[in-house]
């Protein structure tokens, strides 16, 4: 029971007023708040008075002794790290931070002025986008985030910030998936082309990262320093994702309150074991505007469709799929039997007749760098999701990506760790 204020005055000397002891008493609990505070400042060996930061607030995760290690591959100007990391999201975010750490320092400030100079927002802005989409974001890909900003040492509010970026900035890409009777060898084969924004600058801090989780499916994803969403991607299911951007800018503003397609590549990196399972998962996921993809399986289904996700549009033609070979295809009657293809009209189908039945990882890398679109292509990709092998380049200085050399991984070879025994063995 509270003791009332007579009472109270019972234990005080002299007349004294109630508005005289209300203040008397305030005093009395600031004072005792300044001691506190002093002395849990003493504790923390930091001066009195001066105000905590977050690293006295609370504890990080302890490491858990798992490494990633990391690797070049390529030679002279055309070398590309790769990073191979193992365990929890948290875990394997934190190993990538300490290992790119210095690229993401280089790259990512520099090119989070000329993104929101040139989007005409400020950086509270793009972390308020990130907290909305955030909300329907795979809770793997936000862990990692933590795991990549304590390893790096950098803000997690800028990486925040960072990767809400590619919601609001457009794409203009192509992909080819190619397989079975189509194919020199059956093999399942697909392009990603990323034509992108060559001012951002992302593609002179190139990394391959080789994800290794304690639960999910082994993945692999050609990617920008201190960018974790995937923009393409293949996992040791033989499961391989492309997309193509459809959003013209006069659309904005875009939905947001759905998962950006490189967090939802993510999860289906993860989960997905074939591409019926693939499909399952993605059709259930809202989109947040116009795109088209290309989604493959070298393994299981081993055959591969090609998707046009449109948000804004009713109902009823907010999602196509089509297979190979289909009458209904956007492209008919350019269609061909075990071939889906989205070269948004560049002229793929041509070459595709001519090599049918040839087409092999050499040939397709020939394909992509007939078809991007130039004065952007950033990135072009490869894979070989059979056989799990994949040939990268990116741009470089004034020479776009399908100007220069490939750069071929084997990923059922791959020995980051050097002790012996493949990676994903």
């Amino acid at each position: 029971m509270k003791p009332s204020i007579a009472r109270f005055r019972a234990f005080v000397p002299g007349a004294i007023s109630y508005r005289s002891l209300i203040l008397l008493v305030l005093l009395v609990m600031l004072g005792q708040f300044a001691q506190a505070s002093d002395k849990a400042a003493t504790l923390r060996g930091q001066p009195a008075n001066e105000t905590a930061s977050g690293n006295e607030l609370y504890q990080r995760p302890a490491a858990s002794g798992t490494s990633g290690h990391r690797i070049t591959i390529g030679e002279g100007d055309h070398q590309i790290p790769v990073v191979v990391v193992r365990g929890t999201p948290y875990e394997m975010g934190r190993q990538l931070g300490q290992l790119i750490g210095d690229e993401m320092q280089a790259f990512i400030p520099k090119a989070m002025a000329g993104i929101t100079a040139e989007l005409g927002v400020n950086e509270s802005a793009l972390r308020d986008v990130w907290s909305r989409t955030a909300a329907y974001t795979d809770d793997r890909v936000e862990q990692e985030l933590i795991g990549l900003a304590d390893g790096s040492g950098m803000s997690l509010s800028l990486l925040q910030a960072m990767h809400a970026v590619p919601l609001l900035m457009p794409y203009s890409c192509s992909s080819i998936a190619a397989w079975g009777k189509a194919t020199a060898d059956g093999h399942l084969y697909q392009t990603r082309d990323l034509d992108w924004s060559l001012e951002v600058g992302a593609h002179e801090f190139p990394v391959i990262v080789v994800y290794i989780p304690d639960q999910g499916i082994p993945h692999v994803v050609p990617t920008f320093a201190g960018m974790i969403g995937a923009h393409t991607g293949m996992n040791a299911r033989g499961i391989v994702l492309s997309e193509m951007g459809d959003a013209a800018a006069k659309e904005t503003p875009y939905k947001v309150d759905a998962p950006h397609f490189t967090t939802v590549f993510r999860t289906l990196l993860y989960d997905a074991n074939s591409l019926t399972q693939a499909l399952q998962i993605f059709q259930q996921t809202p989109m947040t505007k116009r795109y088209h993809f290309v989604f493959g399986d070298g393994q299981t289904d081993h055959r591969a469709v090609k998707i046009k996700a449109h948000s804004p549009e009713p109902a009823g033609e907010r999602l196509m799929i089509w297979k190979d070979d289909d009458r209904t295809d956007e492209f008919a009657p350019n269609v061909l039997s075990c071939v889906v293809y989205n070269d948004e009209g560049r002229g793929a189908f041509p070459t595709l007749k001519r090599e049918y039945g040839k087409l092999n990882g050499e040939k397709l890398v020939q394909l992509a760098n007939q078809i991007p679109i130039k004065g952007g292509n950033v990135e072009d990709v490869v894979y070989d999701a059979t056989a799990l092998r994949m040939w990268v380049s990116y741009a470089k200085g004034d020479k776009e990506a399908y100007q220069r050399p490939y750069v071929y991984l084997d990923l059922k070879t791959l020995d980051a760790d050097r002790d012996g025994k493949p990676d994903l063995e």
